[in-house]
């Protein structure tokens, strides 16, 4: 599956690849710098997007591996995502080097129109994930009922997510009663003192990945009638990624105390 994947959508596994390449070369350079961009150092939230990145292209890569026909669909949806991706994380990191955020920075009209491309690049990616589902419905796939319906409902789900992550873009910050930065869950750093809408997003984005795994494990141990279990999963998934986006609103923090 591994060498199929490198063969036939070898774009997104090369840039997935690179990404993580990219992720150790920032965690080597975190060890020597020490500079801090609200109470972090400056080259986590880089780190964390190479990573998060590179498990989307390769997923991607994956769903687009078992569509049947739609070739140039498939191309435009793969190496559009790769732009995307470039543009978006050219901005994150030249951010970073230059000791300012990225994400709802409006300080100063550079800094304001780079924080409108990543927002159209985001935008632009939604509507390819969009595409994606389309093509899900329609196209012909090889695969269970159950894993093809999983990778439908992840692919649902991650849209759930990209428009909570439009409505933290609309509020200019991603803690809810309390300021940005601050005191977090280490690694992720979300916020312990106030509510986080990047929690939700964390959870929605992922089912892009768990959804259709599970499925893939019911089939693996032959569970019979393995679609109403992956209905239910996804069911279960959105209830909690709902429960907290609403414990996010209400200013709560997902753990408190850390």
């Amino acid at each position: 599956m591994f060498q199929e994947l490198f063969e036939k959508q070898r774009a997104l596994m090369v840039a997935g690849a690179v990404s993580f390449v990219c992720f150790i070369i920032l965690a080597v350079l975190s060890l020597f710098d020490s500079t801090e961009i609200l109470g972090i150092n400056r080259w986590i939230k880089p780190m964390k997007f190479f990573v998060s990145i590179a498990i989307f292209v390769w997923t991607a890569a994956v769903y687009l591996n078992f569509l049947n026909g739609y070739e140039k669909s498939k191309r435009f949806i793969s190496w559009g995502m790769i732009v995307i991706f470039l543009i978006e994380m050219i901005i994150i990191v030249g951010q970073a080097a230059r000791g300012t955020t990225s994400h709802f920075n409006v300080k100063t009209a550079f800094d304001g129109m780079l924080f409108s491309i990543m927002g159209l690049s985001i935008v632009l990616n939604t509507v390819l994930a969009g595409w994606l589902l389309y093509l899900y419905f329609k196209a012909e796939i090889d695969l269970p009922r159950s894993i093809v319906w999983g990778m439908r409902l992840g692919l649902i789900l991650f849209l759930a997510s990209s428009f909570e992550g439009g409505y933290m873009s609309a509020q200019m910050a991603h803690s809810v009663g309390v300021a940005d930065g601050g005191a977090g869950l280490p690694g992720v750093n979300w916020s312990t003192k106030g509510g986080d809408l990047r929690v939700a997003h964390f959870f929605g984005m992922h089912a892009f990945q768990a959804v259709p795994f599970f499925a893939y494990t019911l089939e693996r141990y032959k569970i019979k009638s393995a679609t109403l279990p992956t209905f239910v999963f996804a069911a279960v998934y959105f209830a909690i990624f709902t429960a907290v986006f609403i414990q996010a609103l209400l200013g709560r923090p997902l753990f408190a105390g850390f």
